[in-house]
């Protein structure tokens, strides 16, 4: 049995990972952390959680936490686990972060798009990022894993199997997504209030979102180009989930038939990610609550460019999920221990 500690476990992602974790049939949650809470029994935060977690919250003590568990999953603000880790704690614990800190491997890009020093940037190029998909080997033997972000998670998958065979343009991609409010935390906010919200849809960060980079490190990495993307997230009045519109120009002609082919070769046996049928545009409704990616991809034959698309729920795949199916390759489960649940609908 793993045993599991998590930091930030009454945030949104961070509930997410108790709600999978507690049908995990190799997995026992040790220690909820929380540091708002502290001394708060977890089912007064979560009343879905009632009966079934007894436990009291606990603050963020990762020498004590490192004693009692053997994978500790960080569900925290941007720089709290750089200033966390050190050599002690990675010797006796793997850690899963869900924050930012190790996700780009050039620390001056990391403190120039999210305004912070970083904590710890000798783990750098260490950390693994937790894209299964791509690094599935990686993540097998490593210590410490950059649990990627939510919009690169669908964008790059959307992306991915164009950019890897070298049929993009890799400068002339443009990404328009949309995320429900739970992209943007459980912090009170004005801006997130259901007033502020509510029959309404907003873009935002353009030109400034801080995924951008981390989109663009990883595409060029699966291309071998350096990538240049201009991506533009939108809030939309939903809870959940993630939608993925990506624009780019073909640096050859080639039939839809043969774009498809790439597709379905690149995610075959991929338990996760849903190549649908040709003309069958992804839906956030057809994702919610699961780890599933649905992806679809078609040349507008009029421009010669090729629109990618993609859907999944953003504090499971885009968080949670990919979280454990992490912490599953990392501890030599089946990738999909605990994470078969279908979406919910409706």
């Amino acid at each position: 049995m793993i045993k599991v500690g998590i930091i930030g476990s009454t945030g949104y992602a961070g509930q997410e990972l108790v709600r999978i974790l507690l049908g995990h049939n190799e997995a026992e949650i040790k220690w909820y952390g929380s540091r708002s809470y502290v001394g708060t029994p977890y089912a007064d935060v979560f009343r879905n959680m009632f009966t079934l977690v007894p436990d009291i919250c606990k603050g963020e003590d990762l020498e004590a936490l490192c004693e009692e568990v053997d994978v500790i999953f960080t569900a925290t603000p941007q720089g709290l686990c750089s200033t966390l880790v050190d050599e002690n704690i990675l010797s006796k614990v793997k850690i899963i972060d869900l924050s930012a800190d190790f996700r780009m491997k050039d620390v001056n890009v990391y403190e120039k798009w999210y305004g912070l020093t970083h904590g710890s940037p000798q783990y750098l190029e260490e950390a693994v990022y937790g894209l299964c998909e791509v690094n599935r080997e990686k993540v097998r033997q490593a210590r410490l894993v950059a649990n990627p972000g939510c919009y690169p998670t669908c964008s790059f998958l959307s992306i991915y199997p164009l950019a890897k065979a070298g049929l993009l343009d890799m400068k002339s991609i443009i990404i328009d997504a949309k995320s429900g409010t739970s992209g943007a935390g459980r912090g009170a906010k004005t801006a997130n209030l259901y007033c502020e919200v509510n029959e309404s849809i907003k873009a935002y960060g353009v030109t400034t979102h801080r995924h951008t980079p981390e989109i663009e490190e990883q595409l060029t990495c699966a291309s071998g180009q350096e990538t240049v993307i201009n991506f533009t997230p939108h809030l939309v009045p939903m809870n959940r989930g993630i939608l993925v519109t990506a624009y780019g120009s073909l640096t050859r002609d080639c039939a839809e038939e043969e774009i498809r082919r790439l597709y379905e070769e690149a995610y075959d046996g991929e338990r996760f990610v849903r190549v649908l049928p040709a003309g069958i545009c992804p839906e956030t409704r057809w994702v919610e609550g699961s780890n599933y990616v649905d992806v679809n991809v078609k040349k507008d034959e009029r421009t010669g460019r090729v629109v990618m698309m993609g859907a999944m729920d953003n504090l499971v795949k885009g968080a949670a999920g990919q979280a454990v199916q992490n912490m599953n390759l990392m501890f030599g489960l089946p990738e999909y221990t605990g994470l078969l649940m279908p979406p919910v609908f409706p």
